[in-house]
């Protein structure tokens, strides 16, 4: 007498917990990629209820030390101080190869506009666009 089995067993593998893995490990990264801060240096940014959605990829900030009446500029949150004389040559190198040149700036609340349109005129003669960084109201 042959005895049958009524269940048959199936080679195939399921993926719904891969695939729930993998979109877990997705938002995580999306969360916590938004909590980096790109800019190290402490600055008291003016307030502003505007916002812009352009990204700029390299960011010029300037710190103010009104003790020593001096500024330093930092590029990209740098903690190194960059001589203004080299500001203009290290954002043609970093701009280069970018189709929409945007580099954002980011100004002590107590520096003089002066050193700010410094800034805008090495960007106005190389044709970058500029974005002035302010904190939200």
């Amino acid at each position: 007498m042959a005895i049958k089995r009524r269940t048959k067993v199936e080679p195939a593998f399921s993926m719904s917990s891969m695939t729930d893995i993998v979109f877990l490990l997705l938002i995580f990264f999306l969360v916590t990629s938004t909590l980096i801060n790109p800019n190290a240096l402490r600055l008291l940014l003016p307030k502003s209820t505007n916002q812009i959605s352009a990204k700029a990829t390299v960011s010029v900030s300037i710190k103010h030390y009104p003790e020593l009446g001096t500024y330093t500029y930092h590029i990209n949150g740098d903690p190194q101080a960059v001589p203004f004389a080299d500001i203009e040559p290290a954002l043609q190198l970093l701009l280069r190869d970018s189709d929409d040149p945007t580099f954002s700036i980011y100004a002590d609340r107590t520096v003089p506009i002066e050193e700010v349109v410094n800034l805008m005129n090495i960007a106005k003669r190389n044709q970058y666009k500029v974005i002035l960084a302010t904190a939200p109201e």
